[in-house]
């Protein structure tokens, strides 16, 4: 028992020191070709801080733990949604533009929709694993053929309208982090070096919270699912808390945002697709009529939020962090009260 906790623990230092060194190579390499700041956000930030979703849940899948992948790809995204943007947007408001409500947001509610359809029968085929890959082909391409489209990079002041305080403060913070990137900018082989390293580490400590996992579930009695909603999926979604915290502190908004919106599609589509291509995956029941079902409310809560933010003071601010923060205690609550009946 102690072995399995200690290989967790570990795990989970490990997972987070290396996505945040695969994070840095990425993001080096990232503005080292003029990468715009919503496609950093969704393609290196949110998908580089899915990875330990990624390759925990594979490796459940082959290691005949399907379940485990599915909590922990549908846990990360309600954490992703009420712990990480909740707690970000407490420490520092985030400004909302209008692609995000256009087609954003409303892009990630269809995905939500889509694996929920998809589930209505309690099983996950390799067809519908086929299917959610290909969605994520498509997806991944409107989103770069729309940020390069519109340059969100360029029209990110047109879109700020907080108070005069908080923009000057941001715009300090950003010119100095800039100032500092200039100096200290990394050369295209250190970000490779950087990208191979964090991954080789990523499978490594993914493979130790696995085995520990699914330990533990064994001798608590707990199921694969209640495990992989909580311990596995908190543990994989620090990279998206620590890059969204930092990358709002700098006043990099698009980033941020596009950290939690490109993580949460990646796992809805990538993770639980190819865990379901390896090991089609019969769930719970309990998984539609309560974490899926949380999951949808809280894409539509976000949606609701965002949208009044943006027809308000386009801040996304405090009152709606600590109700997000609110819905992940509800819903950890839900959770415990779950596993004592």
């Amino acid at each position: 028992m102690w072995l399995a906790a200690l290989a967790i623990l570990i795990g989970l230092a490990i997972l987070v020191w290396s996505a945040d060194v695969f994070i840095d190579g990425a993001t080096a390499l990232a503005k080292k070709f003029s990468v715009p700041s919503f496609l950093i956000g969704v393609l290196i930030l949110g998908i580089g801080t899915s990875a330990p979703e990624m390759v925990v849940s594979v490796l459940a899948a082959i290691e005949g733990s399907p379940e485990l992948a599915l909590g922990n790809a549908y846990g990360s995204n309600i954490i992703n949604i009420a712990l990480v943007l909740g707690a970000t947007v407490l420490i520092s408001p985030i400004i909302i533009r209008r692609g995000i409500v256009k087609r954003d947001l409303p892009l990630l509610l269809l995905i939500t929709v889509i694996a929920a359809w998809q589930l209505r029968d309690g099983t996950l085929s390799q067809a519908d694993g086929i299917v959610l890959l290909i969605l994520l082909v498509a997806v991944l391409g409107l989103q770069i053929i729309m940020s390069i489209r519109e340059g969100y990079h360029e029209h990110e002041d047109d879109m700020v309208v907080a108070s005069a305080d908080l923009e000057h403060s941001n715009n300090l913070v950003h010119l100095n982090n800039s100032e500092s990137l200039e100096k200290l900018e990394p050369s295209v082989t250190r970000g490779l070096v950087s990208l191979i390293i964090g991954m080789l580490m990523l499978v490594a400590s993914s493979r130790a919270i696995v085995w520990g996992a699914v330990e533990l579930a064994t001798l608590w009695g707990l199921s694969e699912l209640i495990i992989g909603l909580t311990i596995v999926a908190v543990g994989t979604s620090l990279p998206e808390l620590v890059s969204s915290l930092s990358a709002a502190r700098k006043g990099e908004h698009d980033m941020a945002l596009g950290n939690i919106i490109g993580s949460n599609i990646f796992n809805t589509l990538a993770v639980v697709g190819l865990a379901t291509v390896i090991a089609p995956i019969a769930a719970d029941p309990v998984i539609l009529s309560r974490d899926v079902m949380a999951m949808g409310v809280l894409t539509i809560l976000l949606v609701t939020l965002c949208a009044f933010a943006f027809t308000t003071k386009r801040q996304f601010g405090r009152t709606s962090g600590a109700t997000l923060v609110l819905f992940f205690m509800g819903y950890t609550a839900w959770l415990i009260q779950s596993v004592s009946m």
